[in-house]
């Protein structure tokens, strides 16, 4: 498996992963609710990647991508130490060790570029993803009560986060 971080070229086949892993309903946008154009996440992958502490990530097997990991950081200076993130694997490679390798790879790309807090969220009946987050040292801070509304039930969210 190759980890890099992610060029405007590779857009459409991260946008495939991105609507593949929406359609496991664990993710903010319901399936199929949203339609991803290579042009236009091209462009978003190069406005990320013009931040030094933010970036879109990939993991790829035999040059195709398997999962991404979206690490994106803000400019005013009292949370420039900090990145908001958001992960998704291809259903044919869960379980697989991917988001495992791609967590620590931008743990420590992270560190390199001096952030000290990575922050995520996810649904609170997502116990594989909130293993996976544990295991990579993140913790649970809070929850967001009725933070999504899904199939016509509320469900909480869990705010995660670890410090480097």
């Amino acid at each position: 498996m190759k980890l890099r971080k992610a060029e405007s070229r590779d857009a459409a086949q991260i946008a495939q992963v991105i609507k593949n892993a929406e359609d496991s309903g664990y993710m903010l946008f319901n399936p199929g609710e949203r339609e991803i154009s290579a042009e236009s996440f091209g462009k978003f992958i190069d406005v990320l990647n013009a931040n030094e502490k933010s970036g879109v990530f990939i993991a790829c097997e035999e040059q195709q991508v398997v999962g991404y990991l979206i690490a994106q950081n803000e400019n005013p200076q009292r949370i420039s130490h900090r990145a908001y993130m958001v992960a998704g694997v291809h259903s044919d490679s869960r379980g697989k060790g991917v988001g495992k390798a791609l967590f620590s790879h931008v743990i420590a790309w992270a560190k390199s570029v001096n952030l000290h807090r990575l922050e995520l969220t996810v649904i609170e009946e997502n116990a594989s993803a909130v293993a996976l987050y544990q295991k990579m040292g993140f913790e649970i801070e809070g929850v967001k009560r009725d933070s999504l509304l899904i199939n016509g039930s509320y469900m909480d969210e869990y705010y995660m986060a670890k410090l480097l």
